[in-house]
C-alpha cells in the first residue's frame, strides 16, 4: 500500500549535546527513505568529529569514545549523507533538533542541505492525535502499538520506530479523510497548523469523485 505520494527521509541524530551553537556534534545518524509503504533504503554510521563523548552521552546511548574514534570522519559521513536524502522530503521526530544539526555540520564543511521540505513526526502526531498522554517517540510509540526493535536512543533504531510513526499517521489520514497516498507537502501544511484547526483543513483536501 502507497502510504506518501513521493519519498520520505526520516532522520535521526545522536549528539554529544542539545546545541551545535554550543560546540555540540553528532556522533551517529541514520536516514531511512520511506516509499511505497515502508523503508526501502537507508544510510546509517557512527561519526568521528574529533570530540569527547561524555559520560552522560555513553549511558543513555551506548556510545562510546572508542566507537566514534574508530568512525568514518564528518568530512566523509555528512556528504554522503546530504547525496542520500538529495531533495526529498525530510522527517524527524523533534525535526528542529535533527535539521539545526544538519545544516550546522553541512555549514562546517561548506554545504548545504536541499530537501524540499520539513515535516515533524512529534508535531504531526500532536495534531492528528490530540487525545494522546505523551509525545515522546517511546510513548507515543508505546500508545500506537509500534514497538522498538533494538534498543532506544540509537539512531537506527529510532529512526525506524519515527517512521513507523509517520507511516501510521499517513494511513490514519487515508482511513479518516479518504485522502489515497498523502502528499508529504500536505504533512508540512499541517504541522503549521494550530491543532484546532487540523480536521477542518483535512476535510478541505478530500479529492472531489
Amino acid at each position: 500500500m502507497q502510504v506518501f505520494d513521493k519519498p520520505i527521509v526520516m532522520i535521526d541524530f545522536e549528539t554529544t549535546g542539545l546545541s551545535p551553537d554550543m560546540g555540540d556534534r553528532i556522533t551517529e545518524v541514520a536516514a531511512l527513505r520511506i516509499a511505497g509503504g515502508r523503508v526501502v533504503e537507508r544510510y546509517v554510521s557512527l561519526i568521528n568529529c574529533n570530540v569527547r563523548i561524555p559520560p552522560f552521552i555513553t549511558g543513555l546511548t551506548g556510545i562510546t569514545q572508542a566507537m566514534v574514534d574508530r568512525a568514518p570522519p564528518v568530512a566523509q559521513v555528512v556528504p554522503a549523507l546530504l547525496d542520500f536524502i538529495g531533495n526529498d522530503t525530510l522527517s524527524a521526530h523533534n525535526a528542529s533538533f535533527d535539521e539545526k544539526f544538519l545544516r550546522a555540520e553541512s555549514a562546517r564543511l561548506g554545504l548545504a542541505p536541499a530537501h524540499a521540505g520539513l515535516v515533524c513526526s512529534l508535531k504531526l502526531s500532536r495534531r492528528v492525535f490530540p487525545q494522546l498522554a505523551s509525545y515522546k517517540l517511546g510513548n507515543l510509540s508505546e500508545q500506537l502499538g509500534i514497538r522498538f526493535k533494538s534498543a532506544a536512543h540509537r539512531a537506527e533504531s529510532d529512526a525506524e520506530v519515527a517512521a513507523e510513526v509517520l507511516l501510521h499517521i499517513g494511513r490514519h489520514l487515508d482511513q479518516s479523510y479518504g485522502l489515497g497516498p498523502v502528499d508529504p507537502a500536505l504533512l508540512v501544511s499541517v504541522n503549521q497548523l494550530a491543532a484546532a484547526k487540523v480536521h477542518a483543513f483535512l476535510q478541505k483536501q478530500v479529492p472531489v469523485p
